[in-house]
């Protein structure tokens, strides 16, 4: 609760100083200690100090799960905002207005990792997705970025449709909107509960980028500017993920034999269709997009292992696929040119950059002593305990050794091809792009660095 209220304040604040301040340096510093002020209020809840106790009448439960994912998003958004000013910076001359929104997101980032109620992860996820389709357009400049905030746009309101669709037709089956007080009368579900599962599952799988409703994915992306294809990307997908988790491990629980097999389809064919189009894309920027639908892929597989400890999974893979994915797009965003040969003999330019982005590429393929590493052995640990899926397991096994063939693709370009990358780092970028790879390595390594904090 802490985190959400100011970050609505938060909000509002840089709205009025895009009309009050005119530096532009003010207004960065602003949003990065507004970000660092929300990640410490929210361990300060995570420890027990709530300082605005608000009756929210069991709508919203802030446990330890939601508590410490919420604050690995909100230390991933820290290192976001120090990695990527200068790059949000040239999207336009509302760089306030930028800011203002993705803090009003993350309103919406909280309420769906904190939802007891239907209702709440809703309206959780249209904050989430109404400032984001006027960040893909921002920059006006660029045609593509005007069509992908189009296209997200209209895709996003036939999802919206859909996930209002499901919502009433539980609501209809249980009386309620509350998903720890649903109830199905009969022990085999009648066929209006599970079509409003179903629907919840189109939409939900939709908003992850799941195949096959994925097909917005690449476009949106690409369109939208780099910077906030990352926060996208990362922060948001990870968001949309522990309210997956939470809604069908939780108030659907009852309905497990009639969506488990539709997630275990789901899983294989965006595993396959991700990682067989990520190998033929020329660009690099592109291929990030479908890696990002591979990796929604793995974490689907998190859903299916609830019982063996798929909530852990769930927020150790968020964190180490944030942490990498932030750091290879902010890298990206500085770039010239996205393809491939834009990483050409970055090695050479900046050696420190480079070795920092092959251990994100690393982590994101799932190398051991990385995060990615034990990130991927946890969600099919829990899915081989939980039981019944074995076959997904070995194509997800395989599929994560394809993954490896278009990853390296970006650190055989920095190192073994000739070319003048042109990227200017300073040095607070260096810095952050190092936290970011000590962190992946840390976690690799010592992963109860982050679980630990589930459980004390």
């Amino acid at each position: 609760m802490n985190a959400l209220i100011l970050s609505a304040i938060f909000g509002v604040l840089m709205m009025f100083a895009a009309l009050i301040v005119k530096k532009s340096s003010v207004i960065k510093s602003l949003a990065i200690a507004g970000a660092a002020i929300l990640l410490v209020v929210n361990v300060m809840q995570l420890r027990g100090i709530q300082l605005l106790k608000i009756n929210t009448t069991g709508m919203l439960f802030f446990d330890q799960y939601a508590l410490v994912f919420t604050s690995v998003l909100l230390a991933v958004l820290l290192l976001f905002f120090i990695l990527n000013n200068a790059e949000i910076e040239k999207i336009g001359n509302n760089l306030a207005e930028y800011y203002a929104l993705i803090f009003f997101i993350m309103c919406g980032v909280i309420l769906v990792a904190s939802f007891k109620s239907l209702l709440i992860l809703f309206l959780g996820i249209e904050i989430i997705s109404i400032p984001l389709y006027i960040l893909t357009g921002s920059d006006k400049r660029n045609l593509k970025s005007n069509e992908a905030s189009l296209k997200y746009f209209l895709m996003g309101s036939f999802s919206t449709g859909i996930m209002l669709m499901g919502i009433a037709l539980l609501y209809g089956a249980t009386g309620t909107f509350a998903v720890d007080k649903m109830v199905f009368l009969t022990e085999k579900p009648a066929v209006i509960p599970v079509a409003g599962m179903l629907l919840l599952l189109f939409s939900l799988a939709f908003k992850v980028s799941a195949a096959p409703f994925h097909f917005w994915t690449p476009d949106v992306y690409d369109g939208a500017p780099t910077p906030f294809t990352g926060f996208m990307s990362t922060i948001v997908k990870a968001a949309f993920f522990i309210g997956f988790i939470r809604l069908f491990a939780g108030g659907l629980l009852p309905l497990e034999k009639s969506w488990s097999l539709w997630i275990a389809v789901i899983v294989a064919v965006t595993l396959l269709i991700a990682n067989l189009t990520a190998t033929f894309q020329q660009s690099a920027k592109r291929m990030l997009a479908y890696s990002s639908i591979a990796q929604a892929g793995f974490m689907l597989l998190a859903v299916l292992g609830y019982k063996m400890g798929g909530f852990e999974a769930m927020v150790y893979y968020g964190a180490a696929y944030c942490l990498a994915s932030v750091g290879i797009f902010a890298v990206l965003a500085k770039l010239d040119d996205y393809s491939f040969e834009g990483f050409n003999g970055l090695a050479k330019q900046q050696p420190l950059v480079a070795l920092f982005v092959t251990i994100c590429i690393l982590s994101l393929a799932g190398i051991p002593l990385t995060a990615g590493f034990l990130a991927k052995f946890y969600v099919i640990k829990a899915t081989i305990l939980t039981g019944g899926c074995t076959w997904l397991v070995i194509f997800a096994l395989i599929m994560a050794a394809v993954s490896v063939y278009y990853y390296f693709k970006i650190i055989q370009a920095m190192y073994f091809k000739t070319g003048n990358a042109n990227l200017a780092a300073s040095n607070t970028f260096k810095i952050a792009l190092a936290i970011i790879a000590v962190l992946i390595i840390l976690l690799g390594m010592y992963p109860q660095l982050l679980l630990y904090w589930l459980y004390f």
